[in-house]
């Protein structure tokens, strides 16, 4: 009976991301075709200012094309994210990100050369021209100066700097950066304008996005979080510097949440509240309580431990695809690290397989920073789950998932010892990216399969 349910789901998994590769790859083409037609190819082989300014024009058009899907990325919609997974979208935004920053720059110095050498006049007086005298251009220099900011501050250098939540404040200043860079777009650009549908195709297109923004982000969490009556009903310490908190609600089942998956919680007890977290279920969900598990490393997380009960929750979610619709063997192996043990106990709780079929490995540094001991425990003497902790400081050696304590190993040796038959497992890795990344080159030098390797990595 199981097989088939797994079929669908993949099968359905199958279609969203058909309909949000379709969606990409119609609008990329419309912008490709939107320059053909206003004469972009010809432009170019003039080889002179027109060629500049062709570039300019392709360069922007794409560039506000991707600045779209960053919009949309960060929309939640479900077609993206039932379609990509959030590990995809989290790649697919840093590589929007990149790209649309860089043609962004790429069309303002394009389209600045290539207008003064026309006019015969200096760059700088022309870029000035374009400020001063063109509708919408102030506003739009405005939003560079502000997507620089964010691109400036989400460099790994400088993000690690930052505080989650001040990052997280900064990085919010996109949505504004691209709104105030649109209209110039819609009432200057002679792509947008060339023809009457071309420009309700922009105005439509950027009224969705923002409908998506309003809706996804704060209209549906809103709505669903007061429908079921979220609350804080119990914190309780987990580990020496964890902590577990338990949501209950109505009819939570209407989630459709399950195992393995994460929301952004958004507990209403005092200043700082609309900063949205990313926590992973840590139980299997229940009818009427979610339960997460979460590793106290900063503001935002300290906070959790002082909630009081009946505190209001506001969730988005769910999110993830590291659920066990993904299973194609029959064994389970599932190495974490820190709170990344978090969903693999949720997982655990909730497959099928028979005792001794799954495996454990967790990886702390210190005994007493292991969460979730107690439900560990449960299902090593209830379910017959194999746990293997690992404890202690990053190996020096060639495998730095391992503690110091492993270093004369390798790691694709150790995970061969572990499972020998690793061809019938299927294995869930859980922690931050550079360990998630590590682990998986050992878990394919062992031989597994890719398609049998399933990951959630803690960046957002």
């Amino acid at each position: 009976m199981l097989r088939p349910v797994r079929k669908g789901r993949r099968a359905a998994r199958a279609a969203w991301q058909a309909a949000a590769t379709a969606i990409i790859w119609l609008t990329s083409l419309f912008v490709v075709a939107l320059w053909i037609l206003g004469g972009g190819v010809g432009d170019l082989m003039s080889v002179n200012a027109d060629s500049l300014i062709s570039l300019g024009r392709i360069t922007g058009l794409v560039a506000a094309n991707l600045l779209l899907y960053q919009v949309l990325l960060l929309a939640r919609i479900p077609v993206f994210e039932r379609g990509f997974g959030r590990d995809a979208i989290v790649r697919l935004h840093r590589w929007t990100g990149f790209w649309s920053f860089w043609l962004m720059l790429a069309h303002i110095v394009l389209l600045v050369i290539g207008y003064a050498a026309q006019s015969g006049i200096d760059v700088v007086h022309q870029g000035i021209d374009f400020v001063v005298n063109y509708p919408g251009m102030l506003l739009a220099t405005a939003g560079t100066a502000l997507l620089v900011l964010v691109v400036v501050t989400s460099i790994r250098r400088a993000r690690s700097r930052l505080r989650y939540e001040s990052w997280h404040l900064l990085h919010l200043y996109a949505y504004l950066g691209v709104g105030l860079a649109v209209p110039h777009m819609l009432w200057t650009g002679g792509d947008f304008l060339a023809s009457p549908a071309a420009t309700a195709y922009w105005w439509t297109l950027w009224a969705v996005a923002a409908a998506s923004v309003l809706v996804f982000r704060i209209g549906v969490p809103l709505v669903r979080s007061a429908r079921l009556g979220l609350r804080v009903a119990d914190v309780e310490r987990d580990g020496s510097r964890g902590v577990s908190v338990r949501v209950s609600g109505r009819a939570l089942h209407r989630l459709r949440a399950e195992p393995g998956q994460f929301f952004v919680w958004r507990f209403l007890d005092g200043p700082g509240w609309t900063r949205g977290h990313p926590f992973s279920l840590a139980e299997a969900p229940g009818r009427d309580s979610l339960t997460i598990a979460v590793r106290v490393v900063g503001d935002g997380t300290s906070r959790l431990a002082r909630l009081p009960r009946g505190t209001r929750v506001l969730v988005e979610g769910p999110y993830g695809r590291m659920t066990g619709a993904a299973r194609r063997g029959t064994k389970l192996l599932m190495i974490s690290a820190g709170a990344g043990v978090a969903p693999l106990i949720g997982l655990l709780q909730a497959e099928h397989y028979a005792p001794a079929a799954a495996t454990l490995i967790t990886r702390d540094s210190a005994e007493e920073d292991a969460l979730r001991l107690g439900a560990l425990r449960e299902l090593t003497e209830t379910r017959g789950v194999r746990h293997i902790p690992l404890y202690g400081p990053r190996s020096p050696g060639a495998s730095p998932w391992l503690p110091a304590t492993h270093a004369a190993w390798r790691g694709a040796d150790l995970i061969r010892h572990v499972a020998p038959d690793l061809e019938d497992y299927d294995v869930f890795v859980c922690g931050p990216a550079k360990w998630t990344v590590s682990v998986v080159a050992d878990l394919r030098a062992a031989g597994a399969r890719a398609d049998h390797i399933h990951t959630e990595s803690f960046t957002v």
